[in-house]
C-alpha cells in the first residue's frame, strides 16, 4: 500500500514537472489574449535572450544581451535614437512583447510599409500613445495622434504590450488593461517591417512575437465596449 502511494506521488510529481516544462517551452509562442483580432500563423518569434536574432538589423544605437533579454541604448554620437528592425510582411497582425524602461526617455514600436513609417506606439514613463505616421516626411501626409493614454509606467519593471492591426484599425493594450485605439485609412496597407526604438538611456526587450491576424467574429458587437474602455 505504501509502495503504491509513493509510486502515485512520484508519478504526480513527474507529471506536474513535465507539464511545467511543457508550459515553459510553449509559453513564448502562446498567442496573447486579444480583443479585435484572432491570431493566426506565427510569423516571427524571438525571445531576445541572446540579443537580436539574425532576422533583425540594428540601424542605430547599441543592442546587447543583458540578463536574458536584449537592451537597446541610444548612442550620443549617432544623433538619433537606437533602432532595430526586422522584415515581417503582413497586412493585419497581432504583435506582443515585453519591455522594461531602464532610464530611457521613450521607446516606440514602429510599423512600416513600402513607403516608410506607417503607424506606431510611443511609450514613456507617463503613458503611451498610438498614432498614424507620416512616411518619413517624404510626402504631404502628416503624423496624426489617434489616442494618448495617461498611465504611470514603472521603470525597472517588466510590462507587456499587445498591438492589434485590422484594416484601418489600430489597437494597443498595456499589461492587458489600458487601451489605446484609433482608425485611419492610411494604416490599411500591406506592412513590410517592424522596428523598436529607444530614445535616451536603456530599454530591455524580450519575447517579441508576431502573428498574422483576422478580425474576431464578435468584433462588431464588442467594438463599442472596447472603444468605451479606451475612453473614446
Amino acid at each position: 500500500m505504501l509502495r503504491s502511494i509513493m509510486f502515485g506521488l512520484g508519478f504526480c510529481c513527474v507529471l506536474l514537472v513535465s507539464r511545467g516544462l511543457a508550459a515553459e517551452t510553449e509559453s513564448p509562442d502562446a498567442a496573447p489574449e486579444t480583443l479585435m483580432c484572432e491570431p493566426g500563423k506565427l510569423l516571427l518569434s524571438d525571445t531576445f535572450a541572446a540579443g537580436p536574432a539574425k532576422a533583425w538589423r540594428a540601424a542605430k544605437g547599441k543592442w546587447v544581451a543583458v540578463d536574458g533579454a536584449t537592451q537597446g541604448t541610444e548612442l550620443q554620437e549617432d544623433m538619433h535614437g537606437a533602432v532595430v528592425r526586422t522584415n515581417v510582411p503582413a497586412r493585419n497582425m497581432v504583435i506582443a512583447y515585453s519591455f522594461k524602461l531602464d532610464g530611457a526617455k521613450a521607446t516606440t514600436l514602429s510599423v512600416n510599409d513600402a513607403k516608410g513609417h506607417n503607424s506606431r506606439v510611443i511609450i514613456n514613463a507617463n503613458g503611451f500613445s498610438v498614432r498614424k505616421d507620416d512616411h518619413d516626411h517624404a510626402g504631404p501626409d502628416k503624423a496624426e495622434l489617434l489616442q494618448a493614454v495617461k498611465t504611470k509606467i514603472a521603470p525597472g519593471v517588466w510590462h507587456t504590450l499587445t498591438v492589434e492591426i485590422n484594416g484601418p484599425e489600430f489597437l494597443a493594450r498595456l499589461d492587458g488593461k489600458q487601451i489605446g485605439y484609433g482608425s485611419h485609412a492610411a494604416i490599411d496597407v500591406d506592412k513590410t517591417n517592424l522596428g523598436l526604438t529607444v530614445t535616451g538611456e536603456s530599454v530591455a526587450f524580450k519575447n517579441f512575437r508576431v502573428w498574422d491576424a483576422t478580425p474576431k467574429s464578435d468584433w462588431s458587437s464588442t467594438k463599442a465596449k472596447v472603444i468605451g474602455a479606451a475612453g473614446k
